[in-house]
């Protein structure tokens, strides 16, 4: 396996740029999600990874060798894409020992790979079946079983587990990932969902408009958005955003909204204008006693727990609560926060401010 080093890379498609200088490194061994909405430019990423795509410019480096200018061929990665791709003129077996095959590796050295694998898949069961009537499950791990046969350098993987069914899809990821641990395997993952990239990841790249707004592990970029758009984007529900205007010095630790002060993480730097604070649904409490009052437009009902959304005079925001806590459709409550967990931003460039959390946790 592998370390994936990406510098400044670009991808322009005529006037349309998908991809804007991207830099990041996919340690050997990582399993690393390329995370955010279609048009974002991961999945244009992946496939310059794997040498589908030739970048405009910038470097891919593969076990510190540059293959930015390689075909696939020649990278030594394996790539399984959402729609399995098997051959369903081939059996099981044929479909995972194809690529061997292809290499010119006698007949019976690729007999012995593909129980090998098919062991750790756990479908020796089905190796002589034809693809034809197998289950989603079944055909994604011969999927994987190709991929894996040929130890490659790196696995890249484009949203493998799309066309499963919601729960089908949770038992895979969790099967995927064990699959990944036992393995070692360096593995470059591309997926719209953000509770899959956080269930899964070592780390995640969080794109956007062909740019990396954040990279980092999965707890740092929940806990310390970079920006607006990652604060709004992972999570579920999103963090809230209360806006309010001011002139705020580094060294400030309390904000006002109205006529409360929030104490928050103190400020590294100065900022004035449009601000937001950002604050996650579950650092958010209904107090009848807290001076920052909202009004209950309405409650989402999950079985353990509720959410409950509000109105205030800085923005609609969103609590999970336990059920049956804060009143109904109507009322009048207050709002406390957890003051040690809020994140502010500049409103108008959606940057967040360095402030002594965030900065703590990027050392």
């Amino acid at each position: 396996m592998a370390q994936i080093l990406i510098r400044n890379l670009r991808k322009e498609f005529g006037d349309f740029t998908a991809v804007r200088s991207s830099t990041f490194t996919v340690e050997d061994g990582e399993f690393f999600m390329l995370l955010g909405p279609s048009g974002c430019g991961k999945t244009t990423t992946l496939r310059m990874i794997a040498g589908l795509e030739l970048p405009t410019s910038g470097e891919i480096l593969i076990g510190g060798e540059d293959v930015s200018r390689k075909p696939a061929s020649q990278r030594d990665i394996a790539f399984v894409f959402q729609m399995f791709a098997l051959y369903p003129h081939m059996n099981v077996r044929q479909n995972i020992a194809y690529p061997l095959i292809s290499q010119g590796m006698r007949r019976r050295e690729a007999k012995a790979k593909v129980l090998e694998v098919a062991r750790l898949l756990g479908i020796e069961d089905i190796l002589n079946r034809p693809v034809g009537g197998l289950s989603g499950g079944d055909r994604q791990r011969i999927a994987l079983g190709r991929a894996i046969v040929r130890d490659p350098k790196c696995f890249l993987m484009d949203e493998p587990l799309g066309a499963l069914d919601a729960e089908f899809r949770e038992h895979m990821a969790e099967e995927l990932r064990a699959l990944h641990d036992r393995m070692g395997a360096t593995t470059v993952y591309v997926t719209h969902d953000q509770l899959e990239a956080m269930q899964m990841g070592d780390k995640i790249v969080v794109m956007n408009h062909g740019v990396v707004e954040q990279f980092g592990a999965p707890q740092d970029i929940y806990d310390h958005p970079a920006t607006m758009f990652v604060a709004d984007f992972i999570g579920s529900p999103s963090m809230n955003f209360l806006a309010f205007d001011a002139a705020l010095a580094a060294g400030d630790a309390v904000v006002r909204l109205g006529e409360t002060d929030i104490a928050i993480p103190t400020l590294r730097e100065a900022a004035s204008g449009a601000l937001a604070l950002g604050v996650r649904p579950e650092h958010l409490h209904l107090s009848d006693a807290a001076p920052l009052r909202a009004r209950i437009e309405a409650v989402e009902y999950l079985g353990a727990s509720q959410i409950v959304t509000l109105s205030t005079p800085h923005g609609q925001v969103r609590v999970r609560t336990p059920v049956g806590e804060g009143g109904g459709v109507g009322d009048i409550t207050g709002l406390a926060l957890d003051t040690s967990t809020l994140s502010l931003f500049d409103a108008n460039s959606g940057r967040a401010l360095r402030t002594a959390a965030n900065e703590a946790a990027h050392g």
